[in-house]
């Protein structure tokens, strides 16, 4: 499933041509992805202009003229694609076309006509239209927890959400409940930099360990951000290219390889935690 770096990255890319832009062609070429389509869904949408784009964790936010919000969430193979914005070639196997491709829509901005599509091979994304003021309150956001990125997140956050808990910091961290948005890839990464096992009891973690935790979240993210993401299996930008942070994973699918930490001489190890892979040095990373 795309992280928050994917999904920030999909929102970058459209943001030059939707932002502003006035909706009309809308389609919906089946009734239903992961869950039914909203009811007149394309009615909605048609004539309606995008006032900007915003990401929520996973989600991606179109608030729209009209006073409701569109929002998407891109399950493990849903992708946006732009026509008239020299498109590239997907470099992996998740089909964004003929059968696969469930809506699309032409954005006027300015005069300029894209056509935007939405495929998705497996259909566990899905999307809804919500009134703005209600966002908040909708049961898909009201129990998510802060931004990683945002100014909420913090080690005295995690501090204060992870008092007394016996459960392991890796499993912790990926409670939406405590912070928004993050996924696995990110927190063996982050974990990674921090120097903490995965292992550990949340509760067990040290405040000033907690502060470097928090730093480290942030600087991962703004790592992945920045090369574009991270591609594994299904995931590709808006326009058909892979992201490259895959490429300077320190732990993360490194099953078996010398860890990275200079005169460390450990080697990566992967046990599963809550379902999930988890890779770690247990060497440097300690309780």
């Amino acid at each position: 499933m795309p992280e928050l770096p994917e999904v920030e990255t999909v929102r970058r890319g459209l943001e030059p041509v939707l932002e502003g832009a006035r909706l009309s062609a809308a389609r919906q070429n089946r009734p239903d992805l992961r869950f039914p389509f909203p009811e007149r869904f394309v009615e909605r949408l048609n004539g309606a202009t995008v006032l900007r784009l915003d990401r929520r964790a996973k989600y991606l936010l179109f608030p729209l003229s009209t006073g409701e919000t569109w929002v998407t969430h891109l399950g493990m193979t849903g992708r946006f694609t732009l026509e008239g914005v020299a498109p590239g070639a997907f470099a992996t196997d998740a089909p964004v076309a003929d059968k696969h491709e469930h809506m699309s829509l032409t954005a006027d901005r300015g005069g300029a006509l894209t056509r935007l599509g939405y495929a998705d091979a497996r259909r566990f994304g899905f999307m809804g239209l919500i009134p703005t003021e209600a966002v908040e309150g909708h049961a898909w956001f009201s129990a998510l927890g802060p931004e990683p990125l945002g100014n909420a997140f913090s080690g005295a956050h995690l501090a204060e959400a992870f008092a007394g808990k016996a459960q392991n910091i890796k499993v912790s961290l990926l409670d939406q409940r405590i912070v928004a948005g993050l996924g696995n890839i990110y927190v063996c990464e982050a974990l990674y930099r921090a120097r903490i096992s995965p292992l550990t009891a949340a509760g067990k973690v040290s405040r000033p360990r907690l502060e470097r935790l928090a730093v480290e979240v942030r600087n991962v993210l703004a790592d992945a951000i920045a090369a574009g993401g991270s591609t594994l299996k299904d995931f590709a930008n808006v326009e058909g290219g892979q992201g490259y942070f895959q490429h300077r994973f320190d732990v993360y699918g490194r099953e078996g390889a010398p860890c990275r930490t200079e005169g460390c001489g450990g080697v990566i190890k992967r046990i599963v935690q809550g379902g999930r892979s988890t890779f770690f040095c247990p060497v440097c990373q300690k309780r």
